[in-house]
């Protein structure tokens, strides 16, 4: 990871953050491809020492990960690590002290496991807690976890990590409620964020630690919800970027830029805020591709699948709501076109169902060896269809699920070469 802006010039790396494999595989074979380092993150509530609802523990997650690497031939010399939201969040129904003792535990495993960048947030409410924890706490808490990640670095010779603070943040995911009331952090949050954590870790002798902070979270005015999106507008981020001439540490990591326009990742490159978490938007790609193959697969093999895939997949949903039900209002017509099509893309929690699996496997058995027409191609996935008129996507099953999602990585990874060459 960059340690400084260095020189003034801006860079930028996206944050691929997702546990799925065709979308991590699509990852490392676009940073083949490009010749580009891959930063792959996974969350508190997906990974950790108790599994996550992904079933993998750090360790875990890094051999998953390092298989897929070996399968496309990316070297793991350029593979990054990283962890987000790792604090007690996953267990913030318990009294602060006993989550704690939980978030220790999970960054314990992170830091042995040998991820590289971790996002410190001790941000969330536990039982006993105010439902706003002061600041002050928020960055005593952050400093602990970095204590014990410390240690463990030392006594596994681990490389030592790169560390992000700051927990202004949208809801992971995307929002809820409507989007007409966006905070944009201000200036003066910013610095406080960066002093209170600096006071927090010398109060523990890790002074040497935090010049390894190399990031703040904070919020640009980026976000995105079920059928909206919020672009990044440089003037209203304007104060806040100036902040960073005071804090020369630290570049700003930006969440929930899913759905951005080109331009507006690169005004966000431009500006300071060098990493670009993105994940929803990737497994949106991944749907769309499998929806429009379902629907050319009615065409081309109907007889070779029992039901379309929406089908399977709704039949899936409505077995477990709890992933999709509290998110997504209406009446039910309303929710099932969320549960489909909404930009939270909260169906991605269900493709490891193994109902789920078997209804995609069905699928793309039925269309192996299946040269696909280009016309089906423009009439049901016509986002790729450019691609597969230049050559550049065949006409395959399996390269178009994989290209849908390069094409989105296409997206971040040309607004920040272009960004960069300013």
């Amino acid at each position: 990871m960059p340690q400084n802006r260095g020189f003034g010039r801006p860079f930028g790396i996206t944050s691929v953050c997702s546990a799925h494999p065709v979308v991590i595989e699509a990852a490392l074979i676009h940073g083949r491809g490009r010749n580009s380092d891959v930063l792959i993150e996974a969350t508190c509530n997906q990974v950790n020492q108790d599994g996550g609802y992904t079933g993998m523990t750090p360790a875990a997650f890094r051999v998953f990960v390092e298989k897929i690497a070996a399968k496309v031939g990316f070297p793991l010399d350029q593979l990054i690590l990283g962890g987000d939201h790792l604090g007690p969040n996953p267990w913030r129904h318990l009294a602060a002290g006993d989550a704690m003792h939980k978030a220790s535990e999970m960054i314990d495993a992170y830091a042995a496991a040998g991820f590289t960048k971790l996002h410190l947030d001790t941000s969330m409410a536990c039982a006993g807690d105010p439902p706003a924890v002061p600041n002050e706490t928020i960055a005593s808490r952050a400093a602990q976890l970095a204590a014990v990640s410390e240690t463990r670095v030392r006594q596994s010779g681990t490389q030592a990590p790169s560390y992000i603070i700051g927990t202004e943040v949208p809801v992971p995911g995307g929002a809820v409620e409507a989007l007409d009331h966006l905070h944009i952090t201000t200036p003066a949050d910013a610095r406080e964020t960066v002093e209170l954590h600096r006071a927090a870790f010398s109060r523990l002798g890790l002074d040497e630690a935090f010049a390894r902070a190399i990031g703040i979270v904070v919020q640009p005015g980026v976000e995105f919800g079920n059928a909206e999106v919020i672009p990044y507008r440089r003037e209203a981020a304007a104060e806040l970027v100036a902040t960073l001439s005071d804090i020369e540490q630290f570049v700003f990591e930006a969440h929930s830029t899913d759905y951005q326009s080109g331009e507006a990742l690169r005004h966000l490159v431009g500006d300071g805020f060098a990493i670009l978490k993105v994940g929803p938007w990737l497994t949106f790609a991944l749907r769309e591709a499998l929806y429009g193959l379902s629907a050319i697969a009615g065409i081309l093999v109907p007889d070779a699948i029992r039901e379309t895939l929406p089908v399977a997949m709704e039949r899936v949903m409505l077995s477990s709501p709890d992933h999709w039900q509290k998110y997504y209002p209406g009446d039910a017509h309303q929710q099932y076109v969320q549960r489909h099509y909404s930009f939270s893309d909260r169906i991605r929690y269900y493709w490891t169902a193994p109902a789920a699996q078997n209804a995609v496997n069905e699928l793309m058995s039925a269309l192996q060896g299946v040269t696909i027409p280009r016309p089906l191609i423009s009439q049901h996935l016509g986002h790729l269809e450019p691609m597969v008129g230049s050559g550049s996507l065949a006409s395959q099953a399996d390269a178009i699920v994989l290209g849908s999602v390069i094409r989105v990585l296409d997206i971040y990874a040309d607004a920040i070469d272009f960004a960069q060459q300013r």
